[in-house]
């Protein structure tokens, strides 16, 4: 999630719907401008025993954070704590549990993407050998209950803790016992974002499925694939989901502003403090009329914080957000972004992507999301088959898509061959999460411990 790195008392006052607008059209960049932004979350353990360290105690939290300064990472305070990290590689932060996040830098390709990867993950493990802290990867912590686990000292994470209870049953699950992986990508104009819009949120299921990583809960299969994709279905209907609108007639910057404009509010950014106003209506903000600050009207930077607490599949800032997938091992950070920058940056490739989905309906659509989480690659699609086989289909136009960019590195190659842990998925024709169970019931003969000694960094 978002982590605040200044205060937005100075930032410009919204005096128009068209501000609202400016910050999806100040996204857009020429095709030679777009950049790669990838984020990735793992879990942090203690290594001698498997328990997610608190913030404050001896070799906790704090402690990584502050031992991850000696590569050169600034630290980012709230209310006297370090919080977060900056740095050129970007931004390192908190999710409410502890679990550890890479917030990467825009970066031109899939060569740099992965390097930077290799060298927080290099770090971390550094820092994590020193305070005897393990880094694992999956999208839900396998063995752990709600109250085993630790609250980080972030203003807003109270706040939604707080709310979340109200409109969903697994909202908490959600902050607590997840991480995922994320791809950032740019758009040329509006008519782009839309394309590109709906061919990622058509097709994040099947990002899904390549991902799932979370068939455990509490130490035991959780009936599930992907558990983690499971929660958002009954997180905050207000603010998750599929976005049919998306695939309507004329959508564009003004139609999203319009579903974010009635997404209740979670907070407000005030003096370096987060004030509560769970549930409040950003329009009444505009109006001057939000209780918690009577009289007062919202900066750019109050805006943008509340799209930041929106939570569909795909998400639109100043750019898009492919947010389906489960967090998972190295290789997978880096093809996370080489499917989608495969896919939507190159324009034949979108356009073949396109002529997938395009005569899908709602119904299909959403039921395909909704099956996907359990089934994997035996959800069906339309047109009687299943993700399973479609999936070379789309990697082989994401493959294209990438061999026709032709960014290379120092050995000639391009950036296709970040695809083939997919490939190996795809061929195997089984999702890593059901892979881990095959272990479960195995090799590990139900004794879930193996998966700290096999799945972490």
């Amino acid at each position: 999630m978002s982590t605040k790195t200044v205060s937005n008392s100075n930032a410009p006052a919204i005096e128009s719907r068209d501000d609202l607008l400016s910050v999806f059209s100040k996204g857009e960049k020429p095709a030679e401008s777009w950049r790669i932004g990838t984020e990735h979350e793992k879990f942090v353990y203690r290594r001698s025993d498997h328990r997610a360290p608190s913030y404050d105690e001896p070799g906790g939290i704090r402690d990584l954070l502050g031992e991850l300064t000696r590569f050169g990472w600034e630290p980012v305070e709230e209310n006297g704590k370090v919080i977060a990290l900056s740095g050129p590689d970007g931004t390192v932060s908190l999710e409410p549990a502890g679990q550890l996040e890479l917030s990467g830098a825009p970066l031109d390709n899939l060569h740099e993407t992965c390097a930077e990867a290799g060298r927080h993950l290099n770090q971390v493990k550094e820092v994590g050998d020193k305070l005897d802290l393990g880094f694992l990867g999956l999208g839900m912590w396998p063995d752990k209950a709600r109250e085993d686990l630790p609250i980080m000292p972030k203003g807003r994470y109270g706040i939604m803790l707080s709310y979340m209870p109200k409109k969903g049953n697994l909202g908490l699950d959600m902050m607590l016992r997840t991480c995922t992986i994320q791809t950032n990508l740019d758009y040329e104009s509006e008519a782009d974002m839309a394309r590109k819009f709906r061919v990622g949120l058509a097709l994040q299921p099947l990002a899904t499925a390549l991902f799932a990583n979370s068939p455990f809960t509490e130490g035991k299969p959780n009936g599930y694939l992907s558990y983690r994709s499971h929660i958002w279905s009954d997180t905050d209907p207000d603010r998750t989901g599929m976005l049919p609108f998306v695939f309507e007639d004329g959508f564009g910057y003004e139609r999203y502003a319009d579903y974010a404009l009635n997404v209740p509010m979670y907070f407000v950014y005030r003096d370096g403090k987060y004030l509560d106003a769970s549930g409040l209506d950003f329009k009444d903000f505009l109006n001057g009329e939000l209780s918690i600050l009577s009289g007062e009207k919202p900066t750019i930077d109050d805006w943008n914080d509340h799209l930041s607490t929106i939570f569909p599949e795909v998400r639109l800032k100043s750019f898009l957000e492919m947010r389906g997938a489960d967090g998972g091992p190295w290789n997978r950070i880096c093809a996370l972004p080489a499917l989608w920058v495969g896919l939507l940056y190159d324009r034949t490739a979108l356009d073949s992507a396109w002529d997938v989905v395009k005569g899908w309906t709602l119904e299909e659509r959403e039921a395909l999301r909704d099956s996907v989480p359990e089934l994997g690659f035996d959800a069906p699609i339309p047109g009687g088959r299943t993700l399973g086989e479609l999936a070379p289909e789309i990697l082989d136009i994401a493959n294209a898509g990438l061999s026709a960019r032709a960014r290379l590195n120092g050995s000639g190659d391009n950036e296709s061959g970040f695809l083939d842990p997919l490939r190996e998925i795809v061929a195997g024709g089984k999702t890593p999460a059901e892979k881990l169970l095959e272990r479960y019931h195995g090799a590990w003969d139900g004794d879930l411990s193996h998966v700290y000694e096999e799945e972490s960094f």
